[in-house]
């Protein structure tokens, strides 16, 4: 999953959102140089990508994307993923996206000792273009996948995905809610370990 489900799934605890939210800058045993409280987000957001990786499901839109983006298709569908929940967002959460979007950036921007350097680089370009609205259209998605990819190593093309989830929207729709219903449960039960 991407970074609005990883901030979604923290819940209303601001310190596992953190973790959750800077863990992919924080490689290896580095998580232990953080509070525990943030420890238990960066802990968390591993688990969630554990588990979403072995999830048939993802597994099947993964392999779907890959003679065309390669590696990068495991990013894609994160973001395909993304790009459900934020135009489902009322679905699964009773603050509009706009208010929740706000209100996660104002909160990291208080915490910027805490963040690693190169999520302080790039929280101000997710807060400026407004990420996690964005999600919520195609052409927001395409954006956001265009921005990622001027920054990929290699050529990577993501934006280039939008025709194939244009294509195959209903099934995608319909495999993220099987997903995520089964990972929210799956998150639920491993929060209760941080309690």
């Amino acid at each position: 999953m991407n970074y609005l489900a990883h901030v979604y799934l923290s819940g209303s605890n601001k310190h596992l959102a953190i973790g959750n939210f800077i863990a992919d800058h924080v490689k290896g045993k580095a998580y232990l140089e953080y509070p525990e409280s943030i420890q238990n987000g960066i802990l968390l957001h591993r688990k969630i990508d554990c588990f979403t990786d072995k999830h048939p499901v993802f597994k099947k839109n993964v392999t779907l994307l890959f003679p065309k983006f390669r590696h990068y298709s495991r990013v894609i569908v994160d973001m395909f993923f993304d790009h459900f929940l934020a135009a489902r967002w009322e679905h699964y959460h009773p603050d509009p996206l706009e208010e929740f979007s706000r209100k996660f950036y104002t909160m990291m921007e208080g915490y910027s000792d805490h963040l690693p350097d190169k999520t302080k680089k790039m929280l101000p370009i997710i807060s400026k273009y407004n990420w996690f609205v964005a999600y919520r259209s195609l052409e927001g998605l395409e954006n956001i996948l265009f921005q990622m990819s001027q920054r990929t190593q290699f050529s990577s093309n993501m934006s280039l995905a939008i025709p194939d989830l244009q294509k195959n929207y209903s099934k995608v729709a319909l495999d993220f809610t099987v997903f995520f219903d089964e990972l929210k449960d799956f998150v639920q039960l491993e929060k209760e370990n941080f309690s």
